[in-house]
């Protein structure tokens, strides 16, 4: 079954509103995010993470890039690292390799979202191919993903003038 029919399915099933977009393909969060006419920060990318030896969904900001050392202090980790893609790559029947929505738990795995993700109403993400976007509130991802919240990524200090 492809990801977006499941996706829908657990969607509707949850009585949970989105809306699906069609647009020409892009493989990275800062061309979807220009396809879509929205900010770079609405979009949710997913970066598969090694930690301690367990496979982790990492979700962040489309504009912001994962911290190995924020992560593994965030996470309590000995070890954080980049997944290969060969990794991960079999957990993810039925999506486009890149493309993987963040939700982590229809495929059996935890999924942790940085903080700055959680300020956005709504979020975009991959819909398990590269043409296409779903949106949804934050709040309803939240309520179905139950992902763990942990810092990803350094935020810089906005400094006084």
């Amino acid at each position: 079954m492809a990801i977006l029919t499941r996706l829908k399915e657990t969607l509707d099933k949850a009585k949970v509103p989105y809306e699906i977009f069609n647009h020409p393909i892009a493989y990275t969060s800062q061309e979807i995010a220009a396809r879509q006419h929205v900010s770079g920060n609405e979009i949710a990318k997913v970066v598969m993470l090694d930690v301690d030896g367990a496979l982790v969904m990492a979700v962040i900001m489309g504009s912001h890039k994962i911290n190995l050392d924020v992560a593994r202090t965030s996470l309590g980790a000995h070890r954080v690292r980049l997944a290969a893609e060969d990794e991960f790559i079999s957990h993810f029947p039925g999506c486009e390799i890149g493309a993987m929505p963040p939700f982590g738990n229809l495929f059996g795995i935890n999924t942790i979202v940085d903080p700055e993700l959680e300020k956005d109403k709504y979020i975009y993400f991959n819909a398990g191919n590269h043409g296409q976007t779903m949106r949804l509130a934050y709040k309803h991802f939240a309520a179905l993903v139950k992902p763990r919240s942990a810092r990803l990524v350094e935020v810089s200090e906005k400094k006084a003038a």
